[in-house]
């Protein structure tokens, strides 16, 4: 964007330092961080991809900003039908690496965009992680730093996590908790100037 060329102000619903970063890194630095507070808890019988989709809409639909640009964007780590949690104590941080290690998983991201003029938009990106088989040393190690606080699945992979992935199919992004490519073009969809 031209330094004379203005533009609304663009707000992050999120408190997420990864999603901060990975728009200012994209050039889309947000005017303002503005968490929303929704209920998080799945529905009966939805899926995980369901799942990040309605969270990142009702995360979006709660962000009450006239006249700005607004993301909002949630992630859902899944087992097959199973979704995991985020991770808030040790126990379950534990049995969320015992139930990936040497397995695949899918890591689901939702990002809703709302224009000024109240155009919205969203997608959910898939990406498709696979685990190496995690020793007792490993798992432990990994408790013991603490990255797996607050993070869907009980992992970051930005961290110490990404060394125990060995294959990945999708968005890096996305996994970390906004796939860039698709919130740039929804961004630019609905008029962003970058």
């Amino acid at each position: 964007m031209s330094p004379n060329a203005a533009r609304a102000p663009f707000v992050l619903a999120s408190a997420s330092p990864r999603r901060r970063d990975l728009l200012t890194g994209i050039g889309a630095p947000p005017d303002q961080i503005a968490p929303t507070d929704i209920d998080e808890t799945e529905r009966p019988g939805e899926l995980p991809r369901d799942l990040a989709h309605r969270l990142a809409i009702d995360k979006l639909a709660a962000a009450d900003h006239p006249g700005c640009y607004v993301l909002a964007s949630d992630t859902v780590v899944g087992v097959g039908r199973r979704i995991l949690p985020k991770t808030e104590d040790r126990d379950t941080a534990d049995a969320c690496l015992r139930l990936l290690s040497g397995r695949n998983h899918r890591v689901f991201t939702g990002v809703a965009v709302r224009a000024p003029d109240g155009r919205e938009a969203s997608r959910v990106v898939e990406t498709r992680v696979a685990f190496k088989r995690l020793s007792e040393d490993e798992i432990t190690a990994y408790l013991d730093s603490g990255e797996w606080d607050g993070k869907a699945g009980g992992y970051g992979i930005q961290g110490r996590a990404g060394s125990y992935i060995s294959k990945l199919i999708g968005s890096y992004t996305g996994v970390m908790g906004l796939p860039v490519y698709e919130a740039r073009q929804l961004l630019v969809g609905l008029g962003y100037v970058f």
